[in-house]
C-alpha cells in the first residue's frame, strides 16, 4: 500500500516526501474536492519531485468539462514525465452511466493525444447523492469500460465527515474487491484522519490518499513532515497486504 499526499504548492513537496509519501498529488483544495492547481504551480510541483517519484494530478469534475480540458493541457507543461503519472477525473454532476462514459471517453481521447499521456484514475464519491454522481459500483464499471488505470473513492463535500460516514467497512471492502477484479488500481480517500486512516488501511487499497491529516491547520493548512510521518507509520502498522493490480502502468 502506498501513501498519497495532496499538495497545493511546491513548498509542500519536500515535507511530504521527507515524511514518507509515496505519491505526490497536485490539488488545490480551495477549488473543491478535486480542484486543479494552475499550470505554473503544477510545473513547480513536478520539478520538485525526485526521479522515480509518482505524481498524481487532479483535473476536476466532469460537471465542469472546461476545467478538465484545461487541466489536461496543463499537464503537458510539465518539463519531464515522472515514471508514474496519473490524472484524476471526478464524476460529480454526472449521475447516469451513459453520459459519464461518453464524457470519460472524451477525456481519454484528449489524454491519449497529449504529449505526456498520463494514466486516468476515475474518482467516485461515497456521498454520491450529494455530488449528483454515480454509485461506487457504477464508477468501477464505467472506469473499466473506458480502460482507465484505476478508481478512487473519495468524499465530495468536505464538511467534517469522512469516508466511513457514508459507507461501511464491508461496503468499502466489497467495492475494492470488485474494482480489483476488473484489473483496476484501487484507492481510498475522504477526509481520513486518526483512527479512520488505520481503518481504511486495513481494507487493503493499493493507495491511501490524504490532505487534511497531513497538514497543520487542516486541508487549507500546510503539509508537515511530522504529520506525514505519523500517517505513514499508521499505514505501516495497520497489518494489511499491498493491493494487487493487473494492468501495467504506461510510460
Amino acid at each position: 500500500m502506498r501513501l498519497l499526499v495532496s499538495v497545493r504548492s511546491a513548498d509542500e513537496v519536500a515535507a511530504a516526501i521527507a515524511g514518507g509519501a509515496d505519491i505526490i498529488d497536485a490539488k488545490e483544495p480551495e477549488r473543491g474536492s478535486l480542484g486543479a492547481v494552475d499550470a505554473a504551480t503544477l510545473r513547480a510541483i513536478a520539478d520538485s519531485i525526485p526521479d522515480g517519484m509518482a505524481l498524481s494530478v487532479a483535473l476536476g469534475d466532469l460537471s465542469d468539462p472546461g476545467e478538465v480540458t484545461r487541466a489536461v493541457v496543463d499537464i503537458d507543461g510539465i518539463t519531464r514525465r515522472p515514471r508514474e503519472l496519473y490524472a484524476k477525473v471526478g464524476l460529480a454532476g454526472v449521475g447516469e452511466p451513459r453520459p459519464a462514459r461518453r464524457a470519460l471517453e472524451a477525456v481519454t481521447e484528449a489524454v491519449r493525444a497529449s504529449r505526456l499521456q498520463p494514466d486516468i484514475v476515475v474518482v467516485g464519491y461515497a456521498d454520491y447523492e450529494r455530488a449528483g454522481a454515480l454509485l461506487p459500483d457504477a464508477v468501477t464499471a464505467v472506469a473499466s469500460d473506458v480502460a482507465s488505470r484505476g478508481v478512487l473513492l473519495d468524499t465530495w463535500k468536505k464538511d467534517g465527515g469522512d469516508l466511513f460516514d457514508w459507507l461501511s467497512p464491508v461496503e468499502l471492502r466489497t467495492w475494492l474487491e470488485r474494482s480489483r477484479h476488473q484489473g483496476l488500481l484501487t484507492a481510498l480517500a475522504g477526509s481520513l484522519a486518526g483512527p479512520s486512516v488505520r481503518d481504511a488501511a486495513r481494507l487493503g487499497p493499493d493507495i491511501l490518499g490524504v490532505r487534511g491529516a497531513a497538514c497543520d491547520g487542516g486541508r487549507w493548512g500546510v503539509v508537515t513532515e511530522g504529520r506525514v510521518r505519523e500517517l505513514a507509520a499508521a499505514i505501516s502498522g495497520a497489518g494489511t497486504r499491498p493491493g494487487s493490480c493487473v494492468k501495467a502502468t504506461s510510460g
